[in-house]
This record gives C-alpha cells, structure tokens and sequence, in this order.
C-alpha cells in the first residue's frame, strides 16, 4: 500500500520554543502554530478561521528555533503527521493528540523588513550563525 506523508504551514508561534532534552542528550523542541484562514461567507460576510497546530522539532532545529525565535513569530515548516496515543492518568481513557513533526523550517521575515530574505533550516544539517549572541540578536543578521 503507497502513502505520502508530507505537511506544509506558514503561520505565528503561539509561544516561546520550549526544549527538553532526551536521556541521549538530543534536544526536543515543542512550540504551537496558528495558522489563519480567511473565506467569505455565502452571504458575503468576511470570516477568519484559525488553527492550532503543536509541532516537535529535533536536534540542532530545536536548538536554532530556540535562540532565533520567540512568540508571535512567523515561521513556515515542512515535516510530517503524527499521531501521539497515551492513557489518560486520571480517567483511564485512552487519549490521542495528531501533530506536525517538523522536519525543515524557514523563519520569515519580521514585520516591515521588506527585504524578502527568509532563513531557512534543513533538518540534519547545522548551520551555526557566526558573531551571533544570546541577548541582542539582530535577526536580520542571521545568515540564512
């Protein structure tokens, strides 16, 4: 049986990335996505639809979405659909959560740039942006 596993979104981090790392010492990073939508009723009305998205990231991703970004960001991501199942503690109940496992990203642009320039990872690859600090980081400095 072929699949295609494969998810595209552009959209605003609803929080700051928050990392953990595994026992391997590999760093886990989650965040939420909005996403918006916005369509035309029948009636002509104007509505706006949005949809929240939890997405893991892996390794040095976690890592560079960490220093780089913050909430209200916007950021596109590329990976793929997962489906997390666990048991409820308190009720028994067998839960499940379908998230996006990001595999590459791009951060976009900030605001009135209007540059065009994006900055973009790949998973696997390690891109470490040169003369760059953890305090006054120029974005537009960021060398992808």
């Amino acid at each position: 049986m072929a699949s295609f596993n494969k998810v595209m979104l552009m959209g605003n981090l609803t929080r700051d990335i928050e990392i953990r790392h595994t026992s391997g010492n590999t760093a886990v990073g989650n965040f939420g996505l909005a996403v918006n939508r916005k369509f035309k009723t029948q009636s002509g009305e104007q509505r706006e639809e949005v949809s929240f998205i939890d997405c893991t990231v892996f390794g040095r991703g976690a890592e560079t979405l960490s220093q780089y970004t913050q909430k209200g960001d916007a950021l596109f991501i590329e990976g793929r659909l997962k489906m997390d199942e666990w048991q409820d503690k308190s009720t028994g109940a067998k839960r499940t959560k379908l998230g996006v496992v990001v595999e590459n990203f791009q951060l976009m642009p900030r605001g009135g740039s209007g540059d065009g320039e994006n900055r973009g990872y790949s998973g696997g690859q390690s891109r470490q942006p040169q003369g760059a600090n953890a305090g006054g980081i120029d974005h537009d400095s960021i060398p992808f």
